[in-house]
């Protein structure tokens, strides 16, 4: 038999079977666009999304023939929300994570209830980004949307009701709306009634790792899938990947290297620190029951590199088609060797934490006329690291110490990102022998739901094996620590010109 682990992305969906020992059988991924109305909004086609994940799952389902599979779970994007109609139609595109709309209900909310209290309920420091504020912009903005929709679901409930399931959120997600209560382990009676949302219109809240029904004959036929295989509660992706990547202990942080960047420490108490909240640091359930996790992100993160692909890289672009190489890994070759003197502020998108500036811009500073291609390209990803460095550094300050981090996520498959990580934050960086560790993480749910395993944090320490370990160069660190003290500096000197451009 075999476990399905669904990623279901911001740019795109992967399907990955594993066998019980956690080895890969079959994968298969699809990419789908963002969709830009205006400036500032940033949308995905539900039901673009959805084929693709029908797409992935068949491949892949039918390449197990041998290894049916026995159960699948979704990691899932966080925020991100679909009104759904009452015939269970797609009333507006799902508004992701980091659309800008939302930013002026942070106001809003100031004004009916303190950031401090909604900090302690949910978990959430007050931002545009989250669900609740996206749902309050359809009520306030486009009302015969709001008024249509029967449900609100993000893409793990919207998958479990594409399988003809009734639609179920586990906790982690659900924490990502801003709506949950995680002391109670329910939805916020409080924060619903001051949106005006009624709780009937979101999904049930489970236990990551909970049989939420069996596929039947129409999803089976439609997703290629097994009749009878259970449809289990993941999580949200950052959980998912700390799971598949053995994080579920203290003082190890997982490093995800993706369309945006995270870290993510597990903890096995609540921690609501007043740093947390000053910087924008969420602290919510783990998808290891349990345990919790704090959040650190880039918004940008790995889109600078997709960035710089599609607007510098044609001749790249090019050769990768014609030689089937990896377009990533030939920009990345021409990248400098050693550190350079260029600091990229990578706020192409909005912040994240620590600053939660949704109107501050991308910078490259440094530049001379004796600035080579790559050195612009090593600056990419230097600028990402010293960004996430920062937020490592205020989650230390917090109690938080991470000692060594497990990198999951694209850029974990290439050794000069991955040495320069580890020289910058100054601590090893280890790849993993799967780096797919979000859809790993969801398979590990999966299988623990029906039986395969004693718990999740068992099998994950099982499982989880580290591929390599990339020590700090001594030289290098030296360099990037004292050039880091200059980097602290960039936004604060620049955000005024920044939030005024």
């Amino acid at each position: 038999m075999s476990f399905l682990g669904i990623d279901v992305g911001t740019t795109g969906c992967k399907a990955v079977a594993f066998d019980e020992d956690g080895r890969i059988l079959a994968s298969a991924y699809r990419e789908y666009p963002l969709h830009f109305p205006k400036p500032g909004w940033i949308e995905l086609d539900s039901n673009r999304v959805m084929k693709s994940v029908r797409e992935t799952v068949r491949e892949a389902a039918a390449k197990t023939r041998k290894n049916p599979v026995r159960a699948l779970a979704v990691s899932a994007q966080g925020e991100a929300v679909t009104p759904v109609g009452k015939d269970g139609k797609y009333l507006h595109n799902a508004i992701v994570t980091f659309d800008a709309r939302t930013a002026p209900l942070v106001d809003w909310w100031d004004r009916r209830v303190p950031r401090r209290r909604i900090y302690q309920i949910s978990g959430m420091p007050l931002h545009g980004m989250y669900t609740a504020s996206k749902i309050l912009w359809w009520k306030r903005e486009r009302p015969d949307v709001f008024r249509r929709a029967g449900r609100f679901l993000c893409y793990e409930d919207l998958l479990f009701q594409e399988l003809g399931l009734e639609p179920a959120i586990d906790a982690s997600l659900a924490s990502r709306t801003m709506f949950y209560d995680v002391d109670r382990g329910t939805w916020s009676r409080e924060l619903l009634k001051i949106a005006g949302v009624e709780e009937g219109r979101l999904a049930r809240v489970l236990p990551s790792g909970t049989v939420v029904g069996e596929v039947g004959e129409r999803a089976a036929r439609e997703f290629g899938l097994p009749r009878g295989a259970a449809a289990v509660t993941g999580g949200h992706d950052q959980p998912c990947g700390a799971l598949g990547a053995g994080v579920v202990e203290d003082r190890v942080g997982m490093y995800a290297t993706g369309t945006v960047e995270c870290i993510t420490p597990a903890f096995e108490k609540r921690v609501v620190h007043p740093k947390l909240l000053e910087n924008n640091i969420a602290c919510y359930p783990h998808v290891v029951q349990g345990l919790f996790v704090a959040l650190t992100f880039n918004f940008t993160g790995g889109s600078l590199l997709r960035w710089f692909r599609d607007t510098f890289a044609g001749e790249e672009k090019a050769l990768a088609r014609k030689s089937g190489k990896d377009v990533y890994d030939l920009i990345v070759s021409q990248a400098a060797k050693d550190p350079t003197s260029l600091f990229v502020l990578p706020h192409f998108t909005a912040t994240g934490t620590p600053h939660f500036d949704t109107n501050s811009r991308g910078v490259v500073a440094g530049l001379r006329l004796s600035t080579t291609r790559g050195e612009v390209i090593r600056a990419l990803l230097e600028g990402v690291t010293y960004e996430m460095a920062l937020n490592a550094r205020i989650l230390e300050e917090c109690g938080a110490r991470i000692d060594s981090f497990r990198a999951i996520g694209g850029g974990a498959k290439s050794p000069f990102w991955m040495q320069l990580k580890a020289d910058l934050l100054g601590k090893p960086v280890s790849a993993l022998k799967v780096p797919e560790a979000a859809c790993l993480g969801a398979a590990i749910l999966a299988a623990s739901a029906t039986g395969r395993f004693s718990s999740p944090r068992e099998a994950a320490l099982r499982i989880a094996k580290v591929d390599r370990t990339y020590e700090p160069d001594p030289k290098r660190a030296a360099v990037y620590r004292e050039r880091f003290d200059l980097y602290r500096q960039v936004y604060p000197t620049m955000k005024g010109i920044l939030n005024r451009m």
